[in-house]
């Protein structure tokens, strides 16, 4: 009995030793193997001279939300191209601030790191911004013409609208002749724009912000994302287990659920023919309409999920930074009265008697445009992108990276650089003149980055931020408050940390 136990116990004995041998050898590989490549990763780096670090905590005790941005700056002017930027003892990444290293990443398909992007996975799912390989290229083709100038040409008039509602809310506001704070009405005015635009859904958010549980679940969602990224650290693990991490959740949950209705309900519009009738006869085709009817080489379209995921990367992408882009444009004007009126009789002479925008009319705005584009040159909405290198590169002056290393492209610091820009710290509009922009660098101006991966919605963005500042100016006058002077903040998107406050004068 003994002996036939024996025979049993043993080989069970031996297969799970050799188990556990297995494992510890496939753990001391994977330890190897990353040693192997971090050495090689430190080795590369060698070549790029950068600020001094911290054994423990990199860089992080030198960097602060508050200082971020100038001190990328300072660094850059400090280490010419690119420097490390070590995130604690174990995570470097490569800051790029020169354009001819830009090129050579904005050149590539690398897909984006997982900082911060990973923040708004949840939100948004697999759509275009963090795609990557043929999918990506599958969904980018599928999608590009929902933003074909046809379809841009109908969203003036709604963009329009969203904007007046914003302004009578401000005329009622300056009675008080206090400064009015203008990045959260701003906000909402994109989201209620975006709104008609990707689902042709008509809400009240600008003056009943809580009227509908998808727009508070948005709004809540874009709060949280920038308020997480800004206070990330390496107790981000547990930040499912916070309230504010169940809140996440919770919108998250609300904000699909709302997606996934419109969606079936237009499937369903769309699969009845004469309700297909009356959509092929609408004043305009929302963002919803075209990703429905688009099909790629086999005839196939997109599924419910991957449709969830475009729609609700088009309301992430197309809502914040948009808000932001507008917000430091309207603070621009306030600090450069002379450029201020000089677009303000600009828009006077091409509208005439009109006080409303038309689809023409955008493309007249010369000097208009050359102040918008000064403004995102000195507050980028998007200061900062990142990618993970899928494969090793080389860089034009012979210096090198492997694969798998984080690349930082700081968009603030290659505005600013003054290799590329004359005293790029004053607003010159000048800078985009036509003779000017000739002679500048492909990639020197990264407002919407650049390359196959650049954002598809730039004309979208661009187009909603002169429709807002044609129609602001025409409204008001704008003035800094200097008791309330903004504080700039890198949370994905460029945002002020006590608002932006401007003095509006009524114009009659």
């Amino acid at each position: 009995m003994v002996s036939l136990l024996d025979n049993i116990v043993r080989p069970s004995a031996i297969v799970l030793q050799l188990s556990v041998l297995l494992g510890v050898i496939f753990v001391l590989l994977k330890v190897l193997q990353f040693y192997q490549e971090r050495k090689k990763l430190i080795k590369a780096l060698e070549a790029f001279p950068g600020p001094p670090k911290h054994w423990l905590h990199g860089h992080n005790h030198l960097v602060r939300s508050e200082n971020l941005l100038p001190q990328l700056v300072s660094w850059a002017e400090e280490y010419p191209y690119a420097f490390p930027r070590w995130f604690g003892p174990a995570l470097p990444s490569l800051i790029i601030h020169h354009p001819e290293y830009a090129k050579s990443i904005l050149g590539r398909a690398d897909p984006k790191a997982s900082v911060p992007y990973r923040f708004v996975f949840p939100w948004i799912g697999k759509g275009l911004l963090v795609l990557e390989g043929s999918k990506w290229f599958q969904h980018r083709k599928m999608i590009t013409p929902a933003f074909h100038y046809d379809i841009l040409r109908s969203y003036v008039t709604l963009m329009s609208d969203s904007v007046k509602v914003m302004l009578d809310k401000w005329d009622k506001r300056i009675t008080e002749r206090k400064s009015v704070e203008l990045f959260q009405d701003v906000s909402l005015m994109t989201l209620d724009s975006i709104l008609k635009c990707a689902f042709s859904f008509n809400s009240d958010c600008q003056t009943q912000s809580n009227t509908h549980y998808y727009i508070k679940a948005v709004y809540d969602l874009s709060f949280l994302v920038s308020d997480r990224i800004q206070t990330f650290s390496f107790k981000d693990v547990f930040y499912d287990l916070t309230r504010k991490g169940r809140e996440f959740r919770d919108a998250c949950k609300l904000a699909h659920t709302h997606t996934d209705k419109v969606i079936q309900e237009r499937k369903a519009q769309l699969s009845n023919e004469k309700e297909l009738d009356k959509i092929q006869k609408k004043r305009h085709l929302d963002f919803l309409d075209i990703l429905l009817c688009s099909k790629d080489a086999n005839g196939v379209g997109l599924s419910d999920e991957d449709l969830r995921a475009e729609v609700d990367t088009f309301m992430f992408e197309g809502h914040d930074t948009t808000a932001s882009g507008i917000s430091w444009l309207l603070y621009c004007m306030s600090l450069h009265p002379e450029h201020q009126q000089r677009c303000r009789e600009e828009i006077q002479g091409i509208l005439g008697d009109r006080d409303t925008i038309e689809w023409e009319d955008l493309g007249k705005m010369t000097y208009t445009t050359m102040c918008l584009k000064e403004s995102l040159r000195l507050f980028p909405p998007v200061p900062f992108v990142s990618r993970q290198l899928s494969k090793p590169i080389t860089f034009p002056d012979g210096r090198s990276l492997p694969a798998g290393c984080l690349v930082g492209l700081s968009i603030f610091a290659i505005h600013r650089n003054r290799d590329v820009w004359e005293h790029p710290e004053v607003f010159d509009p000048l800078r985009f003149s036509p003779e000017n922009s000739t002679q500048r660098h492909s990639h020197a101006f990264l407002p919407f980055s650049a390359g196959s991966r650049n954002c598809i919605g730039q004309q979208f963005a661009m187009n909603e931020m002169k429709v807002a500042l044609a129609m602001t100016l025409l409204r008001f006058e704008l003035l800094p408050d200097p008791s309330k002077l903004p504080n700039m903040r890198h949370q994905i998107v460029l945002r002020s940390s006590n608002g932006i406050h401007l003095q509006l004068r009524r114009i009659h």
